[in-house]
């Protein structure tokens, strides 16, 4: 299996360079982060790009604020590469930051865009914090551990992220959502 070339200021990139300074094993980082090993890998070596739950976690776990691996200028290169990338993915999804400049701040928010079902498959989550989900367009299923909500166009839910949660498009055509994450 060839290893794809990483540029130098990608997520993984900036997220190797920092678990070795700080002398992190991947068995380490994968513990307090709940991601697996060879998931935790793939994004070093630049195979995959992180959802923003994962980008909350790995960001935790290193000690470092979440907004310094996503600088407006990075979001767009990130949100370009995701949707060149979608067809070699099974979470058919995109996100952009609208807070590029709450570093350090315990809310940020994201546009987020998921393909229409027939290419989605569901993606779970688990974050410490709230989330906020406000749906731009379409309709969309948000499992909150055994609760199954519908949301159409201008209906919102907000829940505790420590709980397992999915999202997934049941539409034909495309989901925009607006969400804000809250992380103490």
């Amino acid at each position: 299996m060839a290893t794809k070339k990483v540029d130098e200021k990608s997520f993984g990139t900036k997220m190797k360079q920092l678990r070795q300074l700080r002398k992190i094993s991947f068995e380490h980082l994968a513990n307090k982060t709940g991601l697996s090993h060879r998931y935790l890998r793939d994004i070093e070596e630049g195979k995959i790009i992180p959802p923003v739950s994962a980008v909350i976690q790995i960001s935790k776990a290193l000690s470092i604020d979440s907004g310094s691996f996503l600088s407006a200028e990075e979001q767009q290169a990130l949100e370009k590469k995701r949707r060149e990338s979608f067809y070699k993915r099974t979470q058919a999804y995109s996100y952009k930051t609208l807070t590029p400049d709450a570093e350090t701040r315990h809310m940020k928010a994201f546009l987020v865009t998921i393909d229409p079902k027939q290419d989605h498959r569901m993606v779970d989550y688990r974050h410490e914090g709230e989330e906020f989900i406000y749906v731009l367009k379409g309709e969309v299923e948000v499992r909150v551990g055994e609760n199954q909500n519908r949301l159409k166009k201008a209906e919102t839910l907000h829940f505790d992220s420590g709980i397992p949660h999915k999202l997934r498009n049941l539409g034909d055509e495309e989901a925009k959502l607006l969400v804000v994450l809250y992380t103490p």
